[in-house]
């Protein structure tokens, strides 16, 4: 995630001297690519390739890539001609590596979620994105709510159903973000499935995709202030329990937990032990983020255990 300091910069196209990257060098990220596939991907090929047709396999390809092209080219980060190349590069070779070492795998794109690319816009520039990097054949379709928060909601009629005050009392009209008043539809994940299709559909002929959603952490609709606030939110509570019983069987595949409830989203600017964390996203200091409020303690890096949240995500879990 070229935007989140607390997870980026695992593998760059430009290193600086102590091993992070710079994201100053403008370029197409040729070694960085190199890298990413003969370290990244091709392993994981191989990997599959010994087991192919023995056990099934589903895959996420690369959360919170893709997306950021739509919406933070103005991050330097993000918006480099490098990362750019990056990732328009190295997802397309990921989907097209993979399907090739395991026909039978069923690949799934990241796709955000509806509070990040359910503007009609942003949408527009998603399915753009997708057109020209040529996998749509191989790809089931999307992953959403990724490590999110977006509550799952109710399922309209429509995907723009909500749109303009059109039905302010029907329940799949509750909008806890407050999007529709920006005139955003996807209000929550379930119409956001409904937009992605819709959109994939219209924008690149013959592909109908379909719609896998992280329940993990959604548990609980409106626990924060601010809905674009997205590291370790206080008052989150697990969702439903991963099952392919869901809304709408033709557009939504499966619930799953795509990421651990538990594992970090990033560190505090202080770590447990006292240290600075290199890792700090000040957005992981947000107001609804655990850690910034007084009695609370601080947060590890990304990816870590973070035995307090568990504890809360349990307590306010909404599973069935």
């Amino acid at each position: 995630d070229c935007h989140a300091k607390a997870s980026n910069g695992e593998i760059c196209c430009t290193y600086n001297e102590d091993g992070s990257c710079d994201y100053t060098k403008a370029g197409d990220c040729s070694a960085g690519i190199d890298e990413y596939r003969s370290e990244y991907i091709d392993k994981i090929a191989g990997v599959l390739e010994q087991f192919e047709g023995l056990v099934p396999v589903v895959l996420v390809i690369e959360p919170d890539s893709l997306p950021n092209l739509s919406t933070n080219q103005a991050d330097p980060r993000c918006g480099s001609s490098a990362t750019m190349a990056a990732y328009r590069g190295g997802v397309s070779y990921a989907v097209q590596r993979i399907a090739h070492a395991a026909p039978s795998a069923v690949i799934y794109c990241d796709a955000g979620h509806g509070g990040w690319l359910g503007w009609k816009d942003n949408m527009k520039d998603y399915v753009a994105t997708i057109r020209s990097l040529n996998v749509s054949s191989q790809l089931r379709g999307f992953a959403t709510n990724v490590a999110g928060y977006q509550a799952l909601g109710v399922m309209c009629p429509t995907y723009d159903f909500c749109l303009n005050n059109a039905h302010p009392e029907h329940d799949c009209c509750v909008d806890p973000c407050g999007l529709i008043e920006q005139w955003n539809p996807s209000h929550n994940e379930h119409n956001y499935a409904l937009h992605l299709r819709k959109a994939m559909i219209e924008g690149i002929p013959g592909f109908v995709p379909h719609v896998i959603i992280d329940t993990g952490r959604n548990g609980v609709a409106d626990e924060r202030e601010l809905c674009s606030n997205w590291c370790n939110v206080r008052g989150a509570g697990v969702g439903l329990l991963p099952s392919t019983e869901t809304a709408n069987k033709d557009i939504i595949d499966a619930y799953f937990w795509l990421k651990t409830p538990g594992e970090c989203d990033g560190c505090t600017q202080t770590l447990p032990d006292g240290s600075l964390c290199k890792r700090f996203d000040a957005d992981c200091a947000s107001e609804d983020s655990i850690g910034s409020a007084s009695g609370e303690p601080p947060a590890p890096e990304a990816g870590l255990w973070f035995d307090y949240q568990i504890k809360q995500l349990a307590a306010n879990a909404k599973m069935f």
